[in-house]
């Protein structure tokens, strides 16, 4: 037996979220069984749980988008008893048993050994938002944008995704413009290397086709009107990696800063990632990430207490990168 979150469709649909003793024997197919050690709560596991979207394709569900731990058995020749392994993506938490667990059962495929110099509770203080924030990182210099181009904005910044992206873009020499909702994190936000912060109320209004040049590039993980505005601030030939929807999946734009000023639009999609880019994605993580800093941006949850949490994290009560320990129930 294990302890896990275990999401069950309640009267109407409704999302009913209990933490419960699971019999190994219910684990999912899959090559490789692991002991989950720590997970994290991103965007996405509190919208399940809280079933405030339909996030969840297969009842009941564990949810937990991540996980690090301990292969305990395998058939997969890759991975043996004892291999440190992480797991970000592929549809685990959504619509397959996730992380937020003491046991995990998936493909090898899914797997990545836990990268040297990280340790486990660290791997999942970057986590899927650490790691979704590297893969734009990497989009920006793909493009070639260089640390002398300009200001970069990151919308979102307070948040998982944001906060790394801020502290990695900063590391690498870049100027950083950090936009929140929550104004008395700037100097949260300027500890992590932001040169200034702004007001995202100043982006998330319907605005102007075009505005006035600024940003040599952009990590939005809030879409909408604040991904539009982003887009139209943009300068000639910049980038913007886009890879959340916080504020709403919609997309009000128009195609003028793409073709007057040739503004290139990356999307960045963490779940299915090949395993090239995705290992190379946690080198960079290990060689760029400041470690002081990811550990001030971290907050340790206990399992039991991850119902209580959910509803915080989708209020935009939490700042940073929340661990979860598994061995706290």
């Amino acid at each position: 037996m294990f302890k896990a979150i275990l999401l069950e469709q309640g009267e109407g649909g409704a999302t009913l979220a209990t933490l419960k003793d699971i019999d190994e024997a219910a684990l999912p197919e899959g090559e490789v069984q692991v002991a989950v050690r720590w997970s994290s709560l991103n965007y996405k596991d509190a919208l399940a749980i809280t079933g405030k979207s339909p996030i969840v394709r297969k009842w009941p569900m564990i949810p937990g988008i991540d996980f690090a731990g301990t292969v305990e058995q395998s058939s997969d020749p890759r991975w043996k008893a004892g291999d440190e392994v992480v797991l970000t993506g592929f549809g685990v938490g959504e619509g397959h048993w996730g992380g937020l667990a003491q046991k995990a059962r998936v493909k090898g495929d899914w797997l990545v050994g836990l990268p040297a110099g990280l340790d486990a509770k660290r791997a999942m203080a970057v986590g899927t938002a650490g790691f979704t924030a590297m893969l734009c990182v990497m989009a920006l210099e793909k493009h070639g944008l260089q640390p002398g181009d300009g200001e970069v904005l990151v919308t979102g910044a307070s948040g998982g995704v944001g906060s790394v992206a801020v502290a990695l873009l900063a590391r690498l020499g870049y100027r950083v413009v950090a936009s929140t909702g929550r104004l008395e994190e700037t100097d949260y936000l300027k500890s992590l290397g932001a040169e200034s912060v702004i007001d995202r109320a100043t982006l998330s209004a319907p605005g102007r086709p075009l505005a006035k040049e600024r940003w040599a590039g952009v990590v939005d993980s809030v879409g909408s009107h604040t991904l539009v505005n982003a887009c139209a601030a943009t300068r000639e030939n910049g980038a913007v990696a886009a890879c959340g929807l916080a504020q709403g999946m919609d997309f009000p734009a128009t195609v003028a800063p793409f073709i007057l000023r040739g503004v290139t639009l990356y999307g960045v999609n963490s779940v299915t990632v090949a395993r090239g880019p995705r290992e190379e994605a946690w080198r960079r993580l290990v060689q760029d990430m400041p470690m002081a800093l990811l550990d001030g941006m971290t907050e340790v949850v206990a399992l039991k207490d991850v119902i209580g949490v959910a509803p915080r994290f989708l209020e935009g009560r939490v700042r940073g990168r929340l661990v979860v320990d598994t061995a706290a129930v």
